[in-house]
């Protein structure tokens, strides 16, 4: 059976992003994005909703967001949706989140400060480690290693 995972997301982010690293100094940022939808019901009304969506991001991406993102700047990211499943300590349920894991993502906005997009984009883009906890992902064959 064929599947596809694929998210692509854009939005502001609703707290500056929490910087981690992993004890083998892989860095982790976690991220909260906000993304509005509007439309209009059937009476002709405006209506908007927003969505939060958790982000995580690993590696030198994860980097240079922490250094560059704060609350309220404008984003678009690609990624993969990924379920974390947990008991709670507390109450003994089991939990659940659906998240994104970053694999790339463009800047949005030029300036400094500016939170209401426009203007040139930067976008960074390398593959996240399959495993946060193991260290930066291996490098891809090279050109030169590729058979046609």
């Amino acid at each position: 059976m064929a599947s596809f995972n694929k998210v692509i997301l854009m939005g502001n982010l609703t707290r500056d992003p929490e910087m981690r690293y992993t004890p083998s100094g892989t860095a982790i940022a976690k991220l909260g994005l906000a993304v509005n939808r509007v439309w209009r019901d059937t009476e002709g009304q405006q209506k908007e909703e927003t969505t939060f969506v958790d982000v995580d991001a690993f590696g030198k991406q994860a980097e240079t967001l922490g250094q560059y993102m704060q609350k309220g700047r404008p984003i678009l990211i690609e990624g993969r949706l990924k379920l974390d499943q947990w008991e709670d300590k507390n109450t003994g349920q089991n939990r659940s989140r659906l998240g994104v894991v970053l694999e790339r993502f463009t800047f949005i906005g030029s300036g400094a400060g500016q939170t209401d997009g426009g203007g040139g984009a930067q976008q960074q883009s390398a593959p996240p480690p399959s495993q946060p906890t193991e260290g930066p992902p291996a490098d891809g064959p090279g050109d030169d290693d590729v058979p046609f």
